[in-house]
């Protein structure tokens, strides 16, 4: 394949550089959520409490080279392991590219910014309960939450794009976005 194509559409994981390899996290933090698992049935719950070394605001270890001194249950991520960690989120770039799916159009490799995992609504930004460091007596089963398992629904399809303000569409016109215009040019407004 063409260096054209994407390194993560023609590498396996294991075939990836190191830079290549961390630039696959997309940065959510959803990984550094606390998580439980049921020893009978393996099921996994996840919790909104967050690793104490998570960052509530970038989404991203805040002493990544030493973390798994700092934190002994701090999962490393390999090649190896990524198929077999079925509590990895759905959208986790690792599990896609493991799984031989592409990326979402709000990772940063493919959108070229790091904000749009937080504008999707992916990340774990603004959803954190608390912190480890910060549970004080409370259970983790009284933290369980469902959303880092789901997709938000606005991150399975890129925005559309706006027309200007000022744009007006001849009938028949196919249009990308409403952008407050109904067909034949006609400007809506909300009341």
């Amino acid at each position: 394949m063409s260096d054209s194509v994407p390194f993560w559409k023609r590498k396996a994981l294991a075939e990836m550089s190191p830079a290549e390899w961390e630039s696959l996290c997309d940065g959510c933090g959803r990984c550094c959520l606390n998580k439980l698992e049921d020893e009978d049935t393996g099921e996994i719950y996840h919790t909104d409490v967050a690793c104490r070394l998570l960052d509530g605001t970038s989404c991203r270890c805040r002493d990544y080279p030493n973390r798994r001194a700092q934190v002994q249950n701090c999962d490393q991520l390999t090649p190896d392991n990524v198929p077999l960690l079925k509590w990895l989120p759905k959208t986790c770039g690792y599990r896609l590219v493991a799984e031989g799916r592409d990326l979402y159009w709000w990772h940063p490799l493919v959108s070229g910014d790091p904000e749009t995992v937080h504008a999707a609504g992916v990340s774990v930004r603004g959803r954190v309960g608390l912190f480890e460091d910060a549970m004080g007596g409370e259970d983790l089963e009284d933290r369980i939450v469902s959303w880092p398992t789901r997709i938000p629904p606005r991150a399975k399809f890129p925005p559309r794009p706006k027309l200007p303000a000022d744009t007006t569409v001849s009938p028949g016109a196919k249009i990308p976005a409403a952008g407050g215009i109904a067909p034949g040019g006609k400007r809506l407004t909300s009341r």
